[in-house]
Order: structure tokens, then sequence, then C-alpha cells
């Protein structure tokens, strides 16, 4: 599901690709069997190619790699963390319009 925009997380490049990331990263934890992830996936990778350079963009798959979904509490899917200089900054629930994963970016800016 990772495309030229959207960079594939793991449990293995999480800290280095997001914790030490020079830019805020947007991580959307989902799975292939979630139909809201799939509902989501257009409108994050439309935000990928307007941040592009200011933003990282990255999508985590919750059944491969599951310890740091649990590391951050991740209880339900799509969910979408906003991390900068480390630390989650925003935070969003569920299947929401692109326009609402639009402020929380631009709140992390």
């Amino acid at each position: 599901m990772a495309s030229d925009k959207v960079s594939e997380f793991t449990d293995g490049n999480f800290d280095a690709e997001v914790l030490r990331a020079d830019v805020p990263t947007l991580v959307d934890f989902w799975a292939v069997w979630c139909g809201p992830c799939r509902a989501i996936a257009p409108a994050v990778e439309s935000l990928a190619g307007d941040y592009n350079g200011k933003v990282k963009f990255g999508k985590l798959n919750i059944d491969d790699h599951p310890l740091v979904p649990t590391r951050y509490e991740i209880k339900s899917i799509p969910t979408l963390l906003m991390f900068k200089g480390g630390k989650v900054v925003g935070q969003i629930v569920g299947a929401v319009p692109k326009g609402k994963i639009d402020e929380m970016i631009k709140k992390a800016l």
C-alpha cells in the first residue's frame, strides 16, 4: 500500500524513520482487512503530494508490525498519528474527511 509519496514503516525502521525524522511525520496505522483504512488512503496519498518535502507520510500495517501499535496503544484503525520532534502532536481515529487530516498537519507545521 506504500507509494512513491507514502513510505512503509515497520517495527524495525519506526524509530529512525519517524521519531528521528527532521520533518513532521504522519503515520497511518492500518490493516489490509480494514474498509475504513482503504477509504482514507486516497486522502492520505493526496495530502502526501500536497505536503511533499514538508511532511513525511507513511503507513504501518498493524498485523505485520504489532510492536509499535502496542507502544502507542492503538486500539482502533485507522488511526493517524502526527509526530514532530519524536513526540505525538496530533491524533485522528477513524475515517474522516481530508480536511480534518489537513488541519492536523497544519497544526504540526
